[in-house]
């Protein structure tokens, strides 16, 4: 049976990657370049803003100093807490999908590579911060995905005060991007793809894959659970 869901943030929860990818360009554009939407969802989607910020710096396309990326980091999430907290939404399906899950008394998670303050910015404003029993940001892990640090680290903490721990093949992973599907897989865990981000064939590596949260069953984790 599933024992756990751990949900991916953005893309998954909140439609925001596109205010990433705005916020991303805010900042760059003030160092002479942008990023295309096509270049962004291809290669950057998955990094963390420092992650981003570094490998642009490593393609020769950001002259600055690796030194200077924390403060970039700082301006860009400036500048995504002002479009969250004007255009921020949540994904149709995602409020009762959480509230069945709720209801049966399963444990969740969010492991993200966003930053904390992002994270509950958006929870907090949707008013779904308290279905929720652990979250795990940029913030906290070394590697972001595809390593599966962050997905580890989610279920250690789920963990915790548990007598009986959950076993990662009875946790659930819900992404969007076949980054966080491969971390996801690396740590043991089963593993659902909303179509929200790339379509169903770019998403095949998912051991299951859906068009709304909403459309899911207890049944179908269940199921995921035990194959």
């Amino acid at each position: 049976m599933v024992q756990a869901v751990i949900f991916d943030f953005d893309g998954v929860i909140t439609d925001s990657e596109i205010l990433h990818f705005r916020a991303f360009n805010a900042v760059l554009g003030k160092h002479g370049f942008e990023i295309t939407k096509q270049e962004y969802y291809r290669d950057y989607l998955g990094m963390t803003d420092m992650d981003c910020f570094k490998a642009l710096i490593g393609e020769g396309r950001l002259h600055v100093k690796e030194s200077q990326v924390p403060e970039l980091v700082q301006q860009k999430t400036k500048v995504f807490e002002r479009l969250a907290r004007t255009e921020g939404r949540i994904i149709e399906g995602v409020r009762e999908f959480l509230q069945m899950l709720s209801q049966n008394r399963v444990p969740t998670a969010i492991c993200s590579g966003a930053l904390r303050a992002e994270i509950e910015l958006i929870l907090e404003g949707a008013k779904l911060r308290s279905y929720f029993d652990v979250v795990v940001s940029a913030e906290e892990v070394k590697r972001g995905k595809p390593d599966p640090q962050g997905f580890v680290l989610a279920l250690k903490k789920l963990n915790q005060p548990r007598v009986t721990p959950i076993p990662p093949g009875h946790c659930v992973v819900i992404e969007d991007s076949h980054w966080g599907l491969q971390a996801a897989k690396a740590a043991n865990m089963r593993t659902i793809a909303v179509t929200n981000t790339y379509e169903a064939d770019q998403l095949k590596q998912a051991d299951k894959v859906v068009a709304r949260l909403s459309d899911l069953t207890m049944q179908d984790l269940t199921q995921l659970c035990l194959t």
